[in-house]
């Protein structure tokens, strides 16, 4: 269970789906958008599209607007059933997992978290809570260019076998809960957690986020990647299109509930979305992205300017995928802003 002072009081409202609109387990219900200004509208989309060799390039932009899809696009060769990387974003997709576990009682958050090279340290009072909000005072390099980055070596050279134990066999160097600080190497460590409580390795991982999470909300695209020991990489890779990623947006813009079953606790959408961290340009709840400028906002972020982006006071959910480096992200992300801002 999740205690209630975890929980922020000043948090939008999330809206439920509305009675006339079918949940979109099969297909998406289509609609147009209803918006202040449609020309305006066509020319951010534009925008977001037509970028320049230094932006890079966009494949895919949805807009579900009161759980119907108003706008589904496409480029540079991608279609509804090209398969889009998911990097980061599927940090927010292991936060799901693990509340469905808490759902179930085979995980308490608060508890310090089950990872055997801790035991005989001070690593072993650092709890899944402070894991899911970045805070376990673990030493970790998330650098994403410098050879010598730790997420770069977690994913793709000495750590690449088995993502947790690198990241659990890091020195701790703040105490836990003291200080935040992103690291990709934390969601790993979660996962390994995940697959121990599942069992069965990568084949029971798989099996357990199918039945749980993906087919109760018609995901069929998702395709999560596994290291060698079995652990779900939730770091950084699960495939999926981008009407799939939209599903997964629109579950927590329900709160947790599809077609009235409670797949997420009551209440953990909140927790996701409570703040642990902020400064002037960025915040961040567990393993979902907040933002300072717009406090209704919450985010699943991924690299090259990966977007689901939750709206609660406009009952939106919109889809970004491309490959955009991230000096120019910003550039997408105000005209994201100023295309929520039409509705």
């Amino acid at each position: 269970m999740l205690r209630p002072e975890s929980i922020a009081l000043n948090l939008s409202p999330l809206p439920r789906q509305p009675a006339a609109t079918p949940w979109p387990t099969g297909r998406w219900s289509r609609n147009q958008p209803v918006v202040s200004d449609a020309d305006q509208l066509r020319q951010y989309c534009d925008e977001i599209f037509q970028l320049n060799e230094a932006q890079g390039v966009t494949y895919a932009l949805q807009i579900i607007s009161q759980g119907e899809l108003v706008l589904d696009r496409y480029d540079a060769g991608a279609s509804a059933a090209y398969l889009q990387y998911s990097w980061s974003m599927a940090k927010s997709i292991t936060h799901a997992l693990v509340g469905i576990l808490v759902k179930q009682g085979k995980l308490d958050i608060y508890a310090p978290a089950a990872v055997p090279e801790w035991q005989d340290d001070a690593r072993r009072d650092i709890t899944l809570d402070q894991l899911l909000r970045m805070s376990s005072g673990l030493e970790f390099q998330e650098d994403y260019i410098d050879s010598g980055s730790d997420v770069i070596a977690m994913l793709q050279f000495d750590g690449r076998h088995d993502v947790g134990a690198f990241a659990a066999n890091k020195p701790l160097i703040h105490g836990p809960g003291s200080v935040w600080s992103y690291a990709s190497g934390t969601t790993n460590i979660i996962c390994r957690i995940l697959k121990d409580t599942v069992e069965g390795g990568a084949s029971g991982m798989l099996r357990f986020m199918n039945d749980e999470l993906f087919e109760p909300l018609g995901i069929r695209s998702a395709t999560p990647k596994f290291d060698t020991s079995g652990t779900f990489i939730g770091s950084s890779y699960l495939f999926a299109t981008p009407q799939d990623f939209a599903r997964f947006g629109l579950l927590y813009l329900r709160d947790g509930v599809w077609d009235g079953q409670q797949i997420l606790p009551a209440g953990w959408v909140d927790y996701a979305r409570t703040p642990t961290y902020q400064s002037d340009t960025e915040a961040y709840g567990a393993q979902w992205w907040l933002s300072p400028d717009h406090p209704d906002w919450f985010y699943c972020g991924g690299y090259d300017g990966q977007r689901i982006l939750c709206v609660p006071q406009k009952d939106l959910v919109i889809v970004r995928c491309g490959r955009t480096p991230v000096a120019e992200v910003d550039y997408i992300w105000e005209r994201i802003a100023a295309i929520v801002s039409l509705f």
